[in-house]
């Protein structure tokens, strides 16, 4: 699949935020395990040491609210009150990450966040990223943790605005460079 640049008359000009909620019927899922698979494709790197092939046949998997975890999907606004959204330009998932006896329950995981072309440059990373950072709180996690590549440099700079800072890697990966970050819940109120 190839993804091309929008013309500019398919941007949205709107000055109102993108639509975000919760990802649960059919069809919700189905936009999501293609901005999944659209999100692996810019990645330009090989997910399968993290059983992406497997996430997606199985979604929405370990992001379930059963789980402790949320799937998230931004849409354009709407132009009018009897506009529904029709597709999806972003994405964000949530999952418990359980690492040593001390830390389970406390830590979750921010997992696959995407904007679509046509939605960059709008503000939906940052509003699909206070969105999960207020479900993590609502779930009482402690401390969120995301990975990153050197090459994200927009999202990385978008981390750090939110208060997000390096910590020590949780997981191997065989991605050189891989750049993990973390964000205390509890202190930092201001998403």
């Amino acid at each position: 699949m190839t993804i091309s640049s929008p013309s500019p008359a398919s941007k949205p000009t709107s000055n109102k935020p993108p639509i975000i909620r919760p990802a649960r019927s059919q069809s919700d899922l189905t936009a999501l395990s293609h901005l999944f698979r659209s999100y692996a494709l810019s990645l330009d790197i090989d997910l399968s040491f993290q059983a992406f092939d497997t996430e997606l046949q199985f979604l929405p998997g370990t992001y379930t609210p059963e789980k402790r975890g949320e799937v998230l999907l931004a849409f354009p606004p709407c132009s009018s009150n009897d506009e529904s959204p029709t597709t999806a330009i972003g994405c964000v998932a949530l999952r418990a990450l359980d690492g040593g006896e001390e830390e389970r329950g406390c830590c979750c995981e921010m997992k696959r966040l995407y904007v679509a072309p046509e939605g960059r440059g709008l503000g939906v990373g940052e509003e699909l990223t206070g969105a999960i950072i207020r479900v993590a709180r609502e779930r009482e996690y402690r401390v969120m943790k995301l990975d990153t590549l050197p090459t994200m440099r927009a999202a990385r700079a978008l981390y750090r605005k939110l208060g997000f800072v390096e910590t020590e890697a949780y997981y191997e990966t065989p991605i050189a460079g891989t750049v993990f970050l973390a964000k205390n819940l509890e202190t930092e109120w201001d998403t």
